[in-house]
């Protein structure tokens, strides 16, 4: 069923024009992804929203890297596209930092948590640091295990991960927040 309906969908977009069965659930999901991307920047400029630098580089990504997956049907572009994406978070902070003498992060959430400016270059290593260590968790689950198991840490470990990261990044923020006890 799936092969059918990923070679009606997508037999123009794979470059032999043939959509293998084994490859047509990750190329639908793949087609839906991207579909997913640009209904979501698309709304955002519909309603005259600001779109932000992250969305359009997660965008781009998505169809890069998804783009190759379905036009080669082959996998592997589409499990490299997480880490892609962590990795180039990661460096846009390194650069921040390295280049423009900046911490981005004091500089997007700074109004909203006061913190001493340690705390600040504490927090942004961490984040580099999640987001390297992030990376390369999805290269070893994606080339280690079969592409259904990578979905499913995709979905849920990579966000479960992301959730306990955060929340703990919060619980140590709370106690180094000027006007707290």
């Amino acid at each position: 069923m799936s092969g059918q309906l990923a070679a009606a969908l997508l037999g123009g977009l794979v470059a032999d024009g043939q959509v293998p069965p084994d490859q047509a659930p990750i190329l639908l999901a793949t087609a839906v992804a991207i579909v997913a991307s640009l209904l979501q920047v698309g709304f955002r400029l519909v309603r005259r929203q600001k779109v932000e630098p992250m969305l359009w580089l997660s965008v781009l990504v998505i169809l890069v890297f998804g783009g190759a997956t379905i036009w080669l049907h082959d996998e592997t572009f589409i499990k490299w596209k997480p880490t892609i994406l962590y990795w180039l978070f990661g460096l846009i902070l390194l650069g921040g930092r390295l280049f423009l003498q900046r911490n981005l992060l004091q500089g997007v959430l700074g109004a909203q948590i006061v913190v001493a400016p340690r705390i600040w270059e504490q927090l942004l290593w961490l984040w580099i640091v999640f987001f390297v260590v992030i990376g390369i968790a999805n290269l070893v689950v994606a080339f280690n295990v079969p592409t259904d198991l990578w979905v499913n840490f995709k979905l849920f470990g990579l966000f479960g991960l992301t959730l306990v990261f955060t929340l703990g990044i919060g619980i140590w923020l709370a106690r180094h927040m000027k006007g707290s006890a």
